[in-house]
């Protein structure tokens, strides 16, 4: 799952999101993928029955039906449990700067991206926002959401600029990339959520326009 207060697409919701890896092909791969899988599903029940602080480890590790070791091997500390999505979610911001059509614009790909996240978080609300509280209720976890959002705002910054041609370190790209993943906080509270998304990256598609 991911985390929409800061910005870092958690309007995807529990385990939803375009930004996923694909299957795993191989026996193995795909017998690692459904473990890390159970343990993520696991934890997240628990969590949201009782509180992140109340569970402990080895009642996850038994939840799941594996051992603590197996566990620390797929989540190597307690909060990459909840948000078991991340690395796949920069994968996707990435790719949806390197990937995007000729001629799309960086904002109207990153536009298509965020949209895609609103679409997967409509089936599931009621569940996202026990997430969500979860999240804003636990010290533990907003800390590692802001240092997750700090990671893909650095991350997407050094995709648009080497896409761009422009300097690793230009402030506008980093400013693009902050605003972009901003841009979702704008659908919350709001009654159509695709259309405030929309809004916040028409701004920043005619600011970088200029720009570029």
């Amino acid at each position: 799952m991911t985390d929409t207060e800061n910005g870092t697409e958690t309007d995807a919701g529990p385990h939803a999101g375009s930004g996923a890896p694909s299957a795993p092909t191989g026996r193995r791969e795909r017998k690692k993928a459904a473990t890390r899988q159970a343990i993520a599903d696991a934890a997240l029940r628990l969590f949201l029955e009782r509180g992140y602080d109340d569970v402990g480890i080895r009642e996850i590790a038994d939840a799941a039906d594996v051992s603590t070791t197996t566990l620390f091997k797929h989540f190597p500390v307690k909060e990459a449990l909840v948000f078991d999505e991340d690395a796949a979610q920069e994968a996707g911001l990435l790719a949806a700067v390197h990937e995007r059509p000729d001629g799309q614009s960086i904002p109207a790909a990153l536009r298509e991206h965020a949209l895609r996240h609103r679409m997967a978080a409509a089936g599931s609300d009621a569940r996202f926002t026990a997430f969500a509280d979860l999240v804003d209720t636990t010290p533990a976890l907003r800390d590692h959401v802001q240092n997750m959002w700090l990671r893909h705002t650095a991350a997407l910054a050094g995709a648009i600029a080497d896409d761009s041609g422009l300097p690793a370190d230009d402030p506008a790209c980093t400013a693009l990339a902050h605003f972009a993943l901003e841009a979702p906080r704008a659908a919350r509270g709001h009654d159509d959520p695709r259309q405030a998304v929309a809004r916040a990256f028409d701004l920043l598609e005619n600011g970088w326009r200029a720009l570029a």
